[in-house]
């Protein structure tokens, strides 16, 4: 078997690339996607969709979609950027607004891309913890006056909520970009997109891979002033979003946000519903405002392992600071829920 040569920068010696998928199974609860369908009007238009559209390059920076995320986020269009994903805007954004030797602080333990992100571009980490309650030190956040601050609000992966007034204060006194990141915001039922603008240095990143069920299409979003948002689309070239994801996502927002709502409510009632049932296991789940539940569990990947025998998988975290070893589990309809905790029972007996 050949091994594979160092990369050919230096710096990125201890580098691995992100997880990548394993074999499928019959349950999947391990990404955070939706297990309650996709936007009626999404399917139909890729359905509909002509071989032009196909043919043809898709527009430079999203700008169809802009006017339906603009109405949408109750902003302006040009206070709208749109990426490949929401980790293309967040690649974007620290590239535009952090410079090799800066500094981007954010949470610990948070979503990992954003300090990968900030390692490619030379920039510095610094990291506050982050509490089960959701309590953080602001001050400790900002000391040192980083480029960007990173914010994950509800929290991957602990599903946690950071404290409101504590994010308050980071943005009021924050001398460099906050980026808040509220991929799970549809879950949580608060976002601040419409303040974003208004701010200056806060831009708010979503995405529609989680609540609105379009993770396979790739589609990523983010609000803030014109001139931030320029700022991110000059730090990327143009096309990174595609025709089809395009029109689908247009069509997601402007006919079904109702119908993504209420899929999102029977998420939530998933959860808690999956919450009671880790509890009567002797199990203690972090509280959640997000789709998914992070609970404290012993041998944490071998139970995984164990779950995935069983065709069942999850996500594993070994040593999670603050946390220790756990368990990720994104909620799901009944079927699946009973089939994940019937696996998880039975993984526990033999860890």
């Amino acid at each position: 078997m050949n091994e594979l040569p160092p990369p050919r920068r230096s710096e990125w010696s201890d580098l691995a690339l992100y997880q990548t998928a394993q074999a499928p199974v019959a349950v999947d609860l391990s990404d955070n996607t939706s297990r309650f369908g996709v936007p009626p009007s999404a399917l139909a238009e890729l359905r509909a969709t002509e071989g032009e559209t196909v043919a043809r390059y898709p527009s430079g920076y999203g700008e169809p979609l802009k006017s339906a995320l603009a109405e949408f986020a109750g902003v302006e269009r040009d206070q709208i950027v749109t990426g490949c994903g929401s980790d293309d805007v967040l690649d974007s954004a620290i590239r535009a607004f952090g410079r090799p030797g800066d500094t981007l602080s954010s949470l610990s333990p948070t979503f990992p891309m954003p300090a990968r992100f900030a390692r490619l571009n030379g920039l510095r980490l610094q990291e506050t913890p982050l509490h089960a309650d959701g309590a953080f030190d602001p001050d400790a956040l900002l000391a040192g006056s980083p480029a960007i601050v990173y914010l994950c609000t509800p929290n991957n992966p602990t599903g946690t909520l950071p404290d409101g007034a504590a994010v308050d204060r980071v943005i009021a006194r924050a001398k460099g970009i906050v980026i808040l990141d509220e991929a799970y915001a549809e879950f949580a039922g608060a976002s601040r997109a419409a303040q974003a603008p208004a701010r200056g240095t806060l831009l708010v990143v979503r995405t529609m891979s989680k609540a609105f069920g379009l993770a396979g299409l790739r589609v990523g979003w983010a609000a803030g002033a014109a001139a931030l948002v320029r700022d991110v689309e000059l730090s990327r070239g143009p096309y990174t979003l595609n025709a089809l994801a395009e029109r689908a996502a247009a069509a997601a927002l402007r006919h079904d946000a109702a119908w993504v709502m209420a899929r999102a409510a029977e998420a939530v009632a998933a959860r808690d519903s999956l919450a009671a049932e880790l509890r009567s296991l002797g199990l203690s789940p972090l509280p959640s405002a997000a789709n998914f539940l992070l609970v404290p569990v012993p041998n944490a990947a071998l139970v995984a392992a164990r779950m995935r025998d069983s065709g069942v998988a999850v996500r594993a975290f070994a040593n999670l600071p603050g946390f220790g070893n756990s368990l990720r589990i994104h909620a799901a309809p009944a079927a699946e829920r009973a089939a994940a905790v019937a696996a998880l029972k039975e993984a526990l007996a033999c860890a």
